[in-house]
């Protein structure tokens, strides 16, 4: 996402807290403590620190939505085909998803993620952001767009800004836990521009995890 103009140490200290919130939520064994850890800091963020998505003149009163968690939406998955980032992007593998406000960003296919949801397995495509920081990018749509979460659907993963779920590159597996889902900052304020999960990333289920705003 773009942010709008702040102070450049403004937005490297709000970097960096999410990037040292994520790393603690790697580090620790019990799912559902890494979790409260990740809403209540994500929180205390948005409330307090000047970087927030949220208008100032809405912060002091804000809180956080967040459905339960549910350990059944997190996953380690496999990345099929895997594809090196620095490797030349096949033409077929480019894509420019659409933005809230502005230009559509680049982004590279990397492979498809198969999720085994119990209603049945869905593909999701991880995307590599083709410009000069990169990262891996995760948005996706689900039935709950519109009316409990922003409908411009949610993000998973943003490597380039910190959110980094974890994986294992040996094994080439990608950590993909819903219950971390989170609204792009343009659901806050639609000053900020934010690219929009792609079209083959919209799922035809209502996933009852990660943050929410209703």
């Amino acid at each position: 996402m773009d942010e709008p103009e702040l102070d450049a140490l403004v937005l490297a200290d709000w970097r960096r807290r999410i990037a040292e919130l994520y790393a603690r939520v790697r580090s620790m064994t019990d799912a559902v403590d890494a979790h409260a850890l990740w809403r209540r800091t994500r929180e205390e963020l948005y409330r307090e620190h000047p970087a927030s998505p949220v208008p100032a003149e809405r912060r002091a009163g804000f809180r956080a939505l967040h459905f339960d968690y549910d350990p059944s939406l997190r996953f380690v998955l496999p990345l099929e085909p895997r594809r090196a980032p620095s490797a030349p992007a096949a033409s077929h593998g480019a894509l420019e998803l659409p933005v809230s406000t502005g230009q559509p960003r680049r982004f590279d296919r990397l492979g498809r993620l198969d999720v085994p949801f119990a209603a049945g397995a869905r593909s999701l495509t991880l995307f590599w952001l083709a410009e000069y920081s990169g990262g891996l990018f995760l948005a996706f749509r689900d039935e709950t767009n519109g009316h409990e979460t922003y409908g411009g659907g949610r993000y998973l993963l943003d490597t380039g800004k910190g959110a980094d779920l974890g994986g294992d590159a040996a094994r080439g597996t990608v950590v993909v836990d819903f219950n971390f889902a989170y609204q792009p900052s343009c659901a806050f304020d639609p000053r900020w521009s934010c690219p929009l999960a792609a079209p083959e990333n919209r799922l035809d289920l209502a996933l009852a995890a990660g943050e929410r705003i209703a």
